[in-house]
Formats: structure tokens, sequence, C-alpha cells
């Protein structure tokens, strides 16, 4: 058999793929081939500081672990870095929502009054559930 021949022929030969249009070619997405599109992955901040604000306590936590470390040490931003861990643990039942006073005041933002506080009335929530299916949720029982 000449292999030879038979390759030149494989060398010419149109892929399967190429046969088939690509449907986003004419704008419709390949739900099959691609999956689902999640529309919020596709935003794009609407403005330049929306990044900045969204990352705000990140950004100012860091600033205040580097301070920190410069003038006492590496123990101090490692225990306030533990003590933001278990205060962050600590929560309500999950059909209750939680306040975080203890986060709020080893951030120093107890006695601010901010947006959040004014329009974060738990009596608008929409997360409010049946109670004994969320905490089994929770608890994976269900």
């Amino acid at each position: 058999m000449n292999t030879r021949g038979l390759r030149s022929q494989l060398k010419d030969s149109v892929p399967v793929t190429g046969l088939c249009p690509q449907a986003s070619a004419y704008g419709v997405p390949d739900t099959l081939r691609k999956g689902f599109s999640s529309v919020k992955n596709d935003l794009v901040p609407s403005h330049p500081l929306e990044l900045s604000e969204k990352n705000f306590q990140l950004n100012q936590d860091k600033m205040n672990f580097s301070t920190l470390r410069n003038i006492q040490g590496l123990h101090a931003p490692l225990k306030l870095q533990m003590e933001y861990r278990a205060a962050k643990q600590i929560q309500r039942l999950p059909f209750l929502q939680s306040s975080n006073i203890a986060l709020d005041t080893l951030r120093g933002s107890d006695d601010s009054i901010g947006f959040e506080d004014i329009l974060n009335d738990p009596a608008q929530s929409e997360v409010m559930g049946e109670p004994h299916i969320m905490v089994e949720h929770k608890l994976g029982l269900l």
C-alpha cells in the first residue's frame, strides 16, 4: 500500500468541524459546545472607581496590617487576623441576619454610620425563609 499518497490525501482533506457553520458567526451563542453563558461574568465595571470601592475594605486592611507589622512586628497583624477570622465565624441562625458587631468593633467601624446601617433593614430582607428548612440545609440534612 502506498502510504505516501494516503498522507497527501489526508493533508488536503477538510476537517469535519470545518463543514458545519459556527453559530457564533451568526451572532447566536453555541450553547451545545460551550455551555450556558453567565451574564454576571461578562459585565465590566461601569466606572473606573467601582473596583476600587468594591475592594476598599480589603485594601484598607492590607495597609493597616503592613503598618502594624512595621511598627510592632510580625505577631501583631497575625494576632489581628486570627481575631478577624474568629469574629467572622460567629453567626446567628441561618434564617436570622447577623449584625457582626464583634467584627465592626475590631475594625473600628462600630461608631460610624454608613448607608448599609440605614438601608440594611432586616425586616425588608429578601433572604428570610422557613427556619426549619434553612437550618436543615445548613447542617446538610436535606
